[in-house]
């Protein structure tokens, strides 16, 4: 994973968690992962180099069972297979050297899901391996998570659980975080003029405008006329007044950008003279005073199915420890 105090992800910013370490082949085809031992799935089970098999052999369509929606699939065109030596170590095999794999692994949508829990099971009560457990969700009302006991970092997660509250409305939630019924906003459900009613609302709110790689873009189906025209599509990308779209959506706040966040926040971005796309900057807010309570709150947009094994406990990490 990323180490999550650094302001920058780098390949030099990626720090164990499961693995304890990993390495590359001489030609760079294929990456050993040694896998960290007495990790237990959150209903006890053992994890092992058999999980990282069958989710690798999940997410490219080998496993017995599919996955009911598959993005990440084209994320790992370039692995040919996941094999596993012993219990305690996963080896990845490309077909070509891939430097940026390790990258893939470390973002937050690369979970490891138990090979004893099936997929239609994880899409409604997930079972992961982090600090904070599964308990209830509640389609368009809210996900709620408890503390692990036998998460394998001694002494934490610090908290009792945390609470999701599913508001559709995203002025209704920012109301709702005024009132102070919320302690967290999520970082893409603020926009500017938002972040300026809060402030106003809200002085003892602590609000931040970063940039991030939320991105505002133009989707057309390129399989109907007169879209299936290449020479349209470039057209109309070309007649893009992107200028304008930071000066509209973002009060001039946002930058032109490629598909990765540009420089200086981002290490991979396009240079300037080739960018096509318009992220915008997210701001987030928090309460200033720290809480004696053992649980947290914090809204959510939008109603939310099927969770992955360990996107409850790396969200929970992020942004469950009061500042």
């Amino acid at each position: 994973m990323y180490k999550q105090d650094e302001p920058q992800n780098s390949l030099q910013s990626i720090v164990p968690d499961l693995a304890t370490d990993w390495s590359w082949s001489e030609d760079g085809t294929e990456l050993s992962l040694k896998l960290r031992r007495g990790i237990k799935w959150h209903d006890g089970k053992p994890f092992t180099a058999a999980d990282v098999k069958c989710t690798f052999d999940l997410v490219l369509g080998k496993g017995p069972e599919k996955l009911r929606i598959n993005p990440r699939k084209a994320w790992y065109r370039n692995l040919e297979d996941a094999t596993i030596k012993g219990d305690d170590e996963a080896v990845f095999h490309l077909h070509r050297p891939q430097p940026a794999l390790i990258a893939l692994l470390a973002s937050g949508y690369s979970p490891i899901y138990p090979c004893h829990v099936s997929p239609r099971d994880m899409r409604m009560r997930p079972v992961g391996t982090g600090p904070f457990k599964f308990a209830e969700f509640k389609p368009n009302e809210l996900i709620r998570v408890v503390r692990n006991p036998d998460y394998w970092k001694p002494g934490r997660p610090y908290l009792d659980g945390i609470e999701y509250t599913i508001v559709p409305n995203r002025s209704t939630a920012m109301l709702a975080f005024t009132a102070g019924k919320f302690d967290m906003t999520w970082p893409y459900v603020v926009s500017i003029p938002l972040l300026t009613d809060i402030k106003n609302q809200a002085p003892n709110a602590i609000c931040e405008l970063r940039t991030t790689n939320g991105s505002t873009n133009l989707l057309v189906n390129r399989d109907k006329p007169p879209f299936d025209s290449a020479d349209l599509r470039r057209a109309m990308a070309l007649a893009l007044d992107r200028k304008s779209f930071v000066d509209i959506l973002t009060e001039g706040q946002g930058k032109i950008a490629g598909a990765m966040l540009p420089p200086p926040e981002g290490l991979w971005g396009m240079p300037p003279d080739l960018l096509r796309t318009v992220p915008g900057m997210a701001p987030m807010c928090r309460r200033t005073a720290r809480r004696q309570a053992r649980s947290w709150k914090s809204s959510a947009l939008g109603p939310t199915s099927g969770l992955p094994s360990r996107w409850l406990p790396a969200t929970s990490r992020r942004i469950g420890i009061p500042r």
